[in-house]
């Protein structure tokens, strides 16, 4: 049985990455510091849910303490290691760009120097599409993205960029994975999919950005579990983007959700901010070629699938803060 370590296990992409490793029969070691950006009990929640399954080990632990680290790194001998924690979220970094650059930069330095001490190869990174601003669309994987426009986007351009290092001095096999707009059940409060339907259920006013024009190729988060499992099985170094290759208008999504629901929402419309980007436009044939990956799981289908959710958790849901 293939042994992996899954950083940021209960994170909403680590919790469906975790899955699916164990449904597939690996053992996974899964470590989340379970820290307070959101309701850490939908953390719990995820967490409920993977320790059904015999194969699965957590630690609360952080990838920020490389003493930490070298602990479970000397416990555990791991074929790969798919590095899922991370700070998120671009208006907030904004607020407090030394919390973003220590995880997602630093955190990722210290599971380099642990895969090089403990003699690992194979690391899956979480990136994001947020690199591509002002960049022509669809975005390519090979398009120059030197100028990000966020404090999240720049730390993860920093792990990247230390990734690229560690390939090339040790030649270990990395694939980075850059996300577009995660969303679906459990996900993340922060998120506009989440605010949406929790404020709209509720008949209180939501808060748009701008004119709701703005475009996001919103991917569901089955379809990003199952593409970032299908990237163990590559060698070498690779940058792909996981996408739906579909980007809707936000005004789209608000109008599936009040469908779902059945319930009209009511809109408060705020300047759109500085840091966001108008439009992402994921470029997926990299993915198809070499991950055999394409999503599965249209908008339309994935908002009725996230209001299921919703409908059905209303006991979790109704004690969760977003804040």
């Amino acid at each position: 049985m293939e042994r992996v370590l899954v950083t940021g296990a209960a994170g909403f992409i680590g919790w469906k990455t975790v899955e699916m490793l164990l449904k597939k029969g690996y053992e996974v070691v899964g470590i989340d510091n379970l820290n307070t950006y959101y309701d850490v009990r939908l953390k719990k929640y995820r967490l409920s849910l993977l320790n059904k399954y015999e194969n699965f080990i957590f630690y609360k632990k952080d990838i920020e303490n490389i003493e930490e680290l070298d602990a479970i790194f000397k416990k555990y001998q791991f074929s790969a290691i798919i590095n899922l924690a991370a700070r998120a979220g671009v208006r907030s970094s904004i607020e407090k760009p030394e919390l973003y650059l220590r995880t997602n930069a630093l955190g990722t330095l210290n599971i380099l120097q642990m895969m090089k001490k403990y003699d690992i190869k194979k690391l899956i990174l979480a990136s994001t599409s947020s690199l591509y601003a002002s960049q022509n669309m669809p975005f390519k994987e090979d398009l120059p993205v030197n100028t990000p426009i966020s404090p999240y986007a720049a730390s993860k351009k920093a792990a990247e960029m230390l990734c690229y290092v560690y390939h090339y001095l040790y030649g270990f096999n990395v694939t980075i994975l850059r996300y577009f707009t995660v969303y679906g059940p459990a996900g993340r409060p922060d998120m506009s999919i989440f605010r949406f339907i929790y404020l709209i259920q509720r008949g209180l006013p939501i808060e748009v950005y701008g004119d709701g024009t703005q475009k996001r190729d919103f991917t569901f988060v089955d379809d990003i579990a199952k593409g970032t499992v299908e990237a163990l099985k590559l060698r070498s170094y690779h940058i792909i983007n996981l996408g739906n290759n579909s980007p809707v208008e936000l005004n789209y999504v608000i109008r599936l959700i009040e469908k779902y629901l059945n319930k009209k929402a009511k809109i408060k419309y705020r300047e759109f901010h500085k840091a966001d980007i108008k439009a992402t436009w994921a470029d997926i044939k990299k993915a198809e070629e070499l991950l055999n990956w394409r999503p599965q799981t249209g908008i339309e289908e994935g908002i009725k699938k996230t209001v299921e959710w919703f409908e059905e958790n209303k006991s979790l849901i109704d004690n969760i803060s977003i804040g």
